[in-house]
């Protein structure tokens, strides 16, 4: 819980009201119509925006944006230009720990309250500060091991 205390604080220091230039991110991301199967899967797993609490895919495809350092998706345009909700930020990386569950470098299952790192956008939970750098010197495997981490969540 500190952990995503402490999520949070950064998101607010960073600023959480959505920007113009995530505006562009959005439309490009909607402009092909297709998400990546990456893009897909961490839908799945955030299950919610995190500015108005509702489930992403209710109100047509979900919106990448950057929050701070990290990327998030928006359940439509309408949010763009709204603050994150605490409660709903929280939630959202709590079910990103939980779909993650294990550390993607000692394979080990996640302390209650584990460390984590932000890779290309994303939140990755690690049981240990080591782990984060190992993510670091080879970043695309962890990624990838965390999709498969929350891949294997899902089907459960």
């Amino acid at each position: 819980m500190k952990c995503i205390k402490m999520i949070f604080a950064l998101a607010v220091v960073a600023g959480t009201v959505v920007c113009g230039q995530n505006l562009l991110e959005a439309q490009q991301l909607q402009a092909d119509g297709k998400l990546s199967q990456r893009d897909q899967l961490r839908i799945k797993v955030q299950q919610i925006c995190p500015v108005s609490g509702q489930k992403l895919g209710n109100h047509g495809q979900p919106i990448k944006v950057n929050v701070g350092k990290e990327s998030v998706y928006l359940c439509c345009k309408g949010c763009l230009k709204s603050k994150v909700d605490p409660q709903h930020w929280s939630t959202i990386h709590g079910n990103f720990a939980k779909a993650q569950h294990m550390c993607p470098v000692m394979k080990k299952e996640l302390p209650q309250k584990p460390k984590w790192t932000i890779v290309d956008g994303r939140i990755v939970y690690v049981c240990c500060p080591p782990c984060t750098k190992k993510i670091a010197a080879d970043p695309e495997t962890y990624l990838s091991k965390v999709d498969e981490l929350y891949a294997a969540t899902l089907r459960k």
